[in-house]
């Protein structure tokens, strides 16, 4: 299966579906923090191409809840109206299966609610951090590791010149649940 991980820099979905022989590859602005099969540039050019399946990460900063008291400003500037119309080209994009990650935040009203909210807990990290998956011809993830021992470390992080780019990294038994499961349809 040819598959596009839009908006991935750590590489970590992109290598699950990889491992399991599909023809995967990631796209973001910034280079992979990973060897392998990665484009450096804008994805919107990418989804007119032939692709069995889009995971994408589209970025959530001017999107999620947690930033909603600068949503005025964002939405006085552009920023979110241009990270709603990028999520929006994915979620159109002529593939027949496509899921889009996302943290709670505005597309829940803005388009419509998301097909699952899955928690990093339910997939061997015993941490909580709510993430929406809008999924289009996809089933939703089966948990594959209930762990206890749940903690807020996401929402504790203190500031540092690495923390978005840490807080928005997908948890790897995440990725392996995405390519185990939707992989083998």
């Amino acid at each position: 299966m040819k598959v596009l991980v839009a908006c991935e820099v750590s590489g970590k979905v992109r290598d699950a579906f990889t491992a399991l022989g599909h023809d995967a590859w990631s796209c973001d602005l910034l280079p992979s923090d990973r060897t392998g099969q990665h484009i450096q540039g804008d994805v919107i050019g990418l989804l007119s191409q032939q692709w069995d399946m889009i995971v994408a990460f589209p970025p959530c900063t001017d999107l999620c809840v947690s930033g909603a008291r600068w949503f005025e400003v964002k939405r006085a500037s552009g920023q979110q109206q241009r990270a709603v119309a990028l999520f929006m080209a994915i979620a159109n994009a002529p593939c027949e299966r496509v899921a889009i990650e996302n943290p709670i935040g505005i597309m829940s009203t803005h388009w419509r609610k998301p097909d699952q909210i899955i928690q990093p807990w339910q997939f061997g990290h015993g941490e909580t951090k709510g993430t929406c998956l809008w999924l289009k011809n996809l089933p939703k993830l089966k948990p594959t590791d209930i762990v206890e021992g749940r903690e807020q470390r996401i929402w504790k992080m203190g500031p540092s010149p690495t923390r978005a780019k840490d807080r928005s990294e997908t948890y790897q038994g995440i990725a392996d649940a995405m390519a185990q499961q939707w992989g083998s349809l």
